[in-house]
């Protein structure tokens, strides 16, 4: 059976890419409420979710009904990869994503459990086997996630992508990177058109799509179906559907200002204080309090306050006068 677009992204084609310690439940939630295609949970270790190592399961959690999430897992061996997708497809995941594409050395290093991430790039037999183990042990669309290759002197996606859908692969994103290049420089979007060449299954752009402009940029160079965004939707998770509007003719999103912007931060806040328990939710939310308060341009006063305030009443309080004073002086 032919899985289209549709079939994977049940909105517009611009989806939220995975971020260790960013895409959790809460935020994936915000996102998509706005009007995002597809969020994407943070990657999840296939082992540590099979074993329960805490804190693992609780990445995967999804919010009830959600027809438009996918659960990211990593791994190096089969049979851990394909127990983990079961589970997730057992706790409701829709889709379940491969991740072939994560550039930290703590994920690509021999050592420990084995390579994963980018580092499969350099074995694609073994890639292959995971995939396969994947697909078959669950009947929800596998999707996958990878770079361009290694290095410049492997840059074997298009190879790992015809393979991949021949395994049975339902959609591939491609960030437009080498593993070596990190983030460095800029993402290649023209070299993404030759896994567009080599498939027929649906493809998306990733790698420095900060707007509109860069995501139709992408989208053209590319020959992608669609786009995914990850840090520029950091502190604006309106961007995603503004992106949808413009590309796709989808309704444009409400943006939030002064007011209504300090009750969305404050929304978004105690849903992780609610998520992870008021002690480890303050930390996590310091760094998403930041990245509003750096998109909305806040008082740099104000910011100080809200980024030491001991306690979460004092935040609360904070937040009307922090996004307050970004209204009045747009005025």
């Amino acid at each position: 059976m032919t899985v289209t677009l549709a079939d994977i992204v049940p909105g517009p084609a611009v989806l939220l890419a995975p971020m260790a310690g960013i895409t959790d439940l809460p935020f994936r939630r915000l996102v998509a409420g706005f009007g995002a295609g597809l969020v994407v949970s943070e990657m999840i270790a296939s082992r540590e979710m099979v074993t329960a190592r805490p804190g693992v399961r609780e990445k995967a959690e999804l919010a009830p009904g959600a027809a438009g999430t996918a659960v990211q897992l990593a791994g190096c061996e089969a049979r851990w990869m394909a127990e983990a997708a079961r589970m997730v497809e057992a706790m409701g995941a829709r889709i379940i994503d491969i991740n072939m594409g994560c550039p930290a050395r703590k994920v690509t290093s021999a050592r420990g459990s084995g390579a994963s991430g980018s580092a499969l790039m350099r074995d694609p037999d073994h890639a292959l086997r995971l995939i396969e183990a994947v697909v078959g042990a669950v009947a929800v669309p596998v999707t996958l996630k990878m770079r361009l290759g290694w290095d410049d002197e492997s840059r074997n996606a298009a190879l790992i992508a015809r393979r991949a859908e021949a395994a049975g692969i339902a959609m591939i994103t491609v960030h437009g990177r080498t593993r070596c290049q990190f983030y460095t420089g800029h993402a290649d979007w023209t070299a993404i058109a030759e896994v567009r060449e080599a498939v027929r299954i649906p493809l998306i752009a990733n790698g420095d799509i900060g707007g509109p402009v860069s995501a139709a940029r992408a989208r053209g160079l590319s020959g992608a179906d669609g786009v995914m965004i990850g840090r520029a939707a950091r502190g604006r998770p309106w961007l995603l559907a503004e992106v949808a509007q413009a590309m796709f003719g989808a309704p444009a999103p409400i943006v939030p200002r002064g007011a209504a912007l300090a009750d969305m931060v404050a929304g978004h806040y105690e849903a992780m204080l609610g998520f992870y328990g008021t002690a480890l939710g303050a930390r996590v939310a310091r760094k998403h309090l930041g990245w509003y308060m750096d998109a909305a341009r806040a008082d740099a006063g104000l910011r100080r306050l809200v980024l030491t305030a001991e306690t979460p009443a004092q935040v609360l309080r904070l937040l009307p006068d922090a996004f307050g004073e970004t209204e009045r002086a747009a005025a």
